[in-house]
């Protein structure tokens, strides 16, 4: 029960040094314009791969899903099985939409699709706020968890955080950014991995032990049931599609995921980046289920050495004050690490659509590549530091649950603008006017269920946005196309009846 030692802090300290370096060291080269926003053509699928699984499992998913494991069951892990939905229809899809068009970034596609330059606008602009207040809440939920462990002061681990972020995330562009997701992401599998088997080889009975729990109602309780046709209660059904959805938005709509996308018009490198994150994703969350499972009997059996009763903090906890010095140490950075690698994603993306999106699409004249990557690097750097400053308001204020109310009205966006990019790619008769009108019903109507019948599962809220968008978009649309006359098609590609 040693806690956190000089030589994790020293281990802590000499890895945030390296993650610095190595995102100097792939911004060598001077990157301009295209480059800085889609990488030079050299980056690895896989390395893209594991990019997109460490940006997707962001630090609070790290403490949060053993935690979910120690103090219940495994319902939520049916939430990872989405996957299952998801990935096919992004391949099928959407991946080979993305590839033929060759957008910049995801909302150039409802440009291309809808003919509408306000329509872009309005989706960077939701995508860019909900990204920061996102940023901010990963930069001060993990430095708290951190802070309490290690005694160091929060505002010196955001501080930290952030400009290490900004640092390679401001010089290198993408590249950077893909490749030091890559060694965090890499840091983070192995690092759990390890916990994992520490930890079983410290419970009397080993695996079995967990097995045993499983046989008590450990795995499903009995109040949760494998299909329900009611959307107000929890269901391994519910979760598999309603997560498939959620998942699949992000997909296909969340600028720092189609970011990877746009790195490659290679149609087979895109399928192998989409399947290997799906089977990353798949393996992580099951390892960090197997750890709450695990902490759950180990605790169990040993009630004196438990430092906390916070389900969230269990496993952070049990990596303080239970692994050997070092590990520690090595376990902690790989919290941080899932921080730093969506920080920097987070800077990035929001840099790249506000560039492309927003101010070249409003701008009267052309910018070169320079004026662009110039604008890009200032934005990085702003954001970074908003979300540094909002994150330290965070840790030193009493308005935890407010932000966490507007970061989770924010996170129904990605729902809506989900639900208008399958507008767009499976039907042909939406035009501009039938998605801006689904896209303001949908918000309207899934407002009103989150915040007046909370009974509603949160995992039934992207199957509502997306078919409120196709039943609201193909009708309007098509009463307005009768309207004015207009029979335009989609262009090229720009559906799946294109391909």
């Amino acid at each position: 029960m040693q806690g956190f030692t000089t030589i994790d802090l020293v281990i802590l300290v000499a890895y945030l040094a390296a993650v610095l370096f190595a995102g100097l060291h792939f911004s060598k080269k001077e990157m301009k314009g295209k480059e800085f926003f889609h990488g030079d053509g050299t980056i690895p699928w896989w390395v893209t791969s594991v990019s997109i699984f460490a940006t997707l499992l962001s630090p609070i998913s790290f403490l949060s899903l053993a935690g979910n494991s120690y103090a219940g069951t495994w319902i939520m892990w049916f939430a990872q099985l989405g996957m299952i939905v998801a990935i096919p229809i992004t391949i099928k899809f959407f991946l080979p939409i993305y590839s033929k068009l060759e957008i910049d970034t995801a909302y150039h596609y409802l440009e291309i699709r809808f003919g509408s330059k306000g329509l872009r606008v309005l989706g960077a602009v939701m995508f860019i706020i909900y990204q920061i207040g996102r940023m901010s809440i990963i930069m001060y939920l993990p430095s708290m968890v951190l802070s309490n462990l290690t005694g160091i002061n929060v505002n010196i681990l955001i501080i930290v955080m952030g400009i290490i972020a900004i640092i390679y995330s401001y010089t290198g562009g993408l590249k950077s950014v893909l490749w030091t997701d890559f060694i965090q992401g890499s840091v983070l599998l192995v690092g759990v991995t390890f916990a994992l088997i520490y930890l079983v080889a410290h419970i009397d009975g080993g695996a079995g032990a967990m097995m045993d729990a499983f046989a008590t109602g450990k795995f499903l309780a009995g109040d949760e049931p494998i299909f329900s046709a009611s959307i107000m209660k929890n269901s391994v059904f519910l979760l598999i599609v309603g997560a498939g959805f959620n998942t699949c938005s992000s997909y296909i709509s969340s600028q720092d995921i189609v970011q990877r996308f746009t790195t490659t018009t290679d149609t087979k490198q895109l399928n192998k980046m989409m399947l290997t994150n799906g089977a990353l994703s798949l393996f992580i969350a099951t390892v960090f289920y197997l750890i709450g499972t695990g902490l759950y009997v180990f605790y169990g059996q040993n009630p004196a050495l438990a430092q906390t009763v916070q389900q969230d903090q269990i496993f952070a906890s049990f990596i303080a004050y239970q692994l050997p010095v070092g590990i520690t140490g090595i376990l902690l950075a790989a919290i941080y690490a899932a921080s730093q690698s969506t920080l920097s994603t987070g800077l990035n993306s929001v840099a790249t659509s506000w560039t492309m999106d927003i101010q070249e699409r409003l701008s009267k004249k052309e910018m070169s590549f320079e004026k662009q990557t110039k604008i890009a690097q200032y934005i990085s750097l702003g954001v970074g530091i908003v979300a540094i400053v909002v994150s330290m308001v965070l840790a030193n204020g009493e308005i935890k649950s407010a932000y966490e109310w507007f970061n989770g009205f924010m996170g129904l966006v990605l729902g809506v603008l989900g639900g208008t990019f399958v507008l767009g790619c499976f039907t042909k008769v939406a035009d501009t006017f039938g998605a801006v009108t689904a896209f303001i019903v949908s918000s309207i109507v899934i407002i009103i269920v989150k915040y007046t019948i909370p009974e509603v599962s949160i995992w039934s809220y992207s199957i509502i946005t997306i078919a409120l968008s196709l039943i609201v978009g193909i009708p309007v649309s098509y009463l307005h196309r009768k309207i004015t006359g207009n029979h335009e098609q989609p262009p090229a590609h720009a559906t799946i009846y294109h391909n």
